[in-house]
């Protein structure tokens, strides 16, 4: 059914875009079921982690859901929810974008903690961020961590829609983040940066202020987009097969 893909572009992105053709042009109707994962890597010639996160971008854009035990299937054709994924063409461009969108969500979402955390609250944030020390330090990039620990920071406003909100951009910036992490771990002192970044955000948190923590979370971004600017040509051009690279071999 589909052709092998290949190119400089992201192979997630290429998949993508060649699943989403197939159902914007109808030929994959609503409520056709997808190829199976093993299907779709015999017939695009790419690994299951890339077919899993074309798979993740389509869900994201409201075009497939996946059924528990049965497979994915081709959503009704409605307006789309936002696609990130396909707001900007080049990588360095898009992650940077992602960083500044994060500094104003991450920021608020920090000064409403401040305002309304709990203990218990302050205490599951910090075991986020021994989780993400514990993920380094066993090798992994830390991404599945650094999402807790902003969602928990989310949860502690009280703010159902301000999580579901934090909770849906961090899904849909996944990638973005993963290559802000690859970035970071690139030096010892950018991945201490970052952990006393971290650390100071809950700080502020914990005595309750506001103003410090959205500062805190604020100053975060902002360093995290001076570190990725920092960054070579070389980097950023390596990062164009990141999800492959990132995750297991299929």
């Amino acid at each position: 059914m589909f052709s092998k893909v290949t190119g400089p572009v992201r192979l997630a992105d290429r998949v993508a875009a060649v699943l989403a053709e197939e159902i914007e042009s109808g030929r994959l109707a609503e409520g056709d079921k997808l190829p199976t994962e093993v299907e779709l890597v015999k017939q695009l010639g790419v690994s299951r982690t890339v077919v899993r996160e074309a798979v993740s971008r389509l869900r994201n854009a409201g075009l497939v859901e996946p059924r528990q035990g049965l497979g994915v299937f081709v959503m009704p054709r409605r307006t789309r929810p936002l696609d990130i994924e396909a707001e900007a063409a080049g990588t360095k461009i898009k992650v940077l974008q992602i960083v500044e969108v994060r500094r104003a969500m991450e920021g608020e979402a920090a000064g409403l903690a401040a305002e309304r955390a709990t203990p218990d609250d302050v205490a599951r944030m910090r075991e986020a961020l021994d989780a993400i020390d514990s993920a380094v330090a066993a090798g992994g990039d830390g991404v599945d961590e650094d999402l807790a620990f902003h969602r928990s920071i989310a949860e502690s406003t009280g703010n159902a829609v301000m999580v579901s909100t934090v909770r849906y951009l961090g899904e849909v910036m996944r990638s973005g983040i993963r290559v802000t992490r690859a970035n970071e771990a690139r030096r010892r002192d950018f991945i201490e940066a970052v952990r006393q970044e971290h650390h100071a955000i809950v700080a502020a948190i914990e005595t309750g202020d506001a103003t410090a923590a959205r500062d805190a979370a604020r100053h975060h971004m902002k360093h995290a987009a001076a570190r990725l600017q920092d960054a070579d040509e070389r980097f950023w051009t390596e990062t164009e097969d990141l999800d492959v690279d990132l995750d297991a071999a299929p």
